[in-house]
């Protein structure tokens, strides 16, 4: 077994409860649906303004004091979060990209996903992170109430052609349910050899992923193929995947919702 001394923060589940990241131009005109009411709109430009600031004093004031998400994080920890994200990757854009929304009563129920692209070095390494994650917002008049991140995936590319891997993992299993988890790569290596690992986590609020976590191993097969076992409770989780060739390393984590059938 190998072990490599690097570390990176990943993102996964910060998505403002909305959109963030760099998009296409070609993507503004699906920016929202098309009956969006025009005071939606303004509020989530509002909020891409104030994220576009990195300015996490005036993104807290878009969540109630009672605010709660389904990583356990209320509004204090996720401005104390964002604040850290912001101070490891200076760089980040910011776009929003609303997916649905409904009136239940005198709530809004909105559906996003987020795209998030940045930049950070680490031992004189450059780390490009991209992401994207999809949840469901519950906003009160100026005030979003409550965050389900139904989707995440984040990748960190480091190197001049790190690998190119599609991964085959379910967003949500069963407890007690075994899944599979396949990082397959789809870039030709040649004579090029390929180490890597994988491993799950329980989903928290403090996502520094440290590369000592990974045992890593010779891959013969052009991939990981791993099957694992979801817990007996109901939690989310997270599995990570590290890849290295000759040419770079790309570390992926996807989000694995462990719940009953919905």
């Amino acid at each position: 077994m190998l072990k490599i001394g690097w570390r990176i923060l990943l993102v996964t589940g910060l998505s403002l409860g909305l959109s963030l990241g760099a998009v296409s131009i070609a993507r503004a005109q699906d920016q929202y649906p098309r009956n969006t009411p025009s005071e939606l709109k303004g509020f989530l430009t509002r909020l891409e303004n104030a994220a576009n600031r990195h300015d996490s004093e005036a993104i807290e004031q878009f969540y109630s004091p009672d605010f709660t998400n389904s990583d356990n994080l209320d509004r204090s920890q996720l401005s104390e979060k964002l604040q850290a994200l912001w101070e490891e990757y200076t760089n980040l854009n910011y776009f929003t990209q609303l997916d649905s929304w409904q009136q239940q009563g005198d709530t809004l129920v909105l559906e996003t996903t987020t795209f998030i692209t940045g930049t950070r070095t680490d031992n004189n390494r450059e780390m490009r992170m991209k992401a994207n994650i999809r949840s469901r917002q519950f906003l009160q008049g100026e005030q979003i109430l409550r965050q389900d991140i139904l989707s995440e995936r984040t990748e960190v590319l480091i190197g001049d052609n790190p690998p190119e891997v599609e991964i085959n993992l379910p967003d949500r299993v069963a407890p007690g349910e075994q899944f599979n988890f396949d990082a397959i790569v789809k870039t030709p290596l040649g004579s090029d050899l390929l180490l890597g690992a994988a491993i799950e986590e329980e989903v928290n609020g403090d996502r520094y992923l440290n590369y000592e976590a990974f045992d890593l191993e010779l891959l013969q097969a052009g991939g990981l193929f791993k099957q694992g076992t979801a817990p007996d409770e109901s939690g989310d989780r997270w599995i990570s995947a590290i890849l290295i060739s000759g040419e770079g390393t790309i570390v992926i984590t996807n989000r694995l919702r462990v719940a009953a059938e919905e």
